[in-house]
């Protein structure tokens, strides 16, 4: 059963992951909630699958001209360098910290969801009234 649900969680992020929606954000929940896996260990199975959707994704959107080029060095070397130290970050902190910050970082993110959609929601009506 429980190799059941790993795939079944993986299948899960994956296709979230696609859908440019962050697999990690469900996948995280779902391995430490029902699996009981430990924080840290659930975190390092997410960017092992992350690698895997971004590069898969990265070809997909750049055949499809999604892909920005200017500038995105930029972006490279900052994802890199903060990457690594957030990485340094999770090995000394405790799960426990780790868990209360993903879950805090989830509700801010839900937050600017609900936002958006109320935003776009209203922006629509006021362009139907004209």
């Amino acid at each position: 059963m429980t190799i059941f649900l790993y795939i079944l969680f993986g299948l899960m992020a994956g296709v979230f992951g696609g859908l440019g929606m962050g697999g990690g954000t469900l996948l995280i929940p779902l391995l430490t909630i029902f699996l009981g896996v430990e924080q840290k260990l659930s975190q390092g199975i997410n960017l092992i699958s992350f690698l895997v959707m971004a590069l898969v994704s990265l070809i997909i959107h750049y055949k499809n001209g999604y892909i920005e080029t200017k500038n995105i060095w930029y972006i490279i070397i900052s994802g890199v360098f903060f990457s690594a130290g957030g990485a340094l970050l999770a090995s000394v902190l405790p799960s426990k910290i780790l868990r209360i910050g993903f879950g805090v970082f989830l509700c801010i993110l839900s937050i600017f969801e609900i936002y958006k959609v109320f935003k776009s929601t209203k922006n629509k009506n006021i362009e139907q009234k004209k």
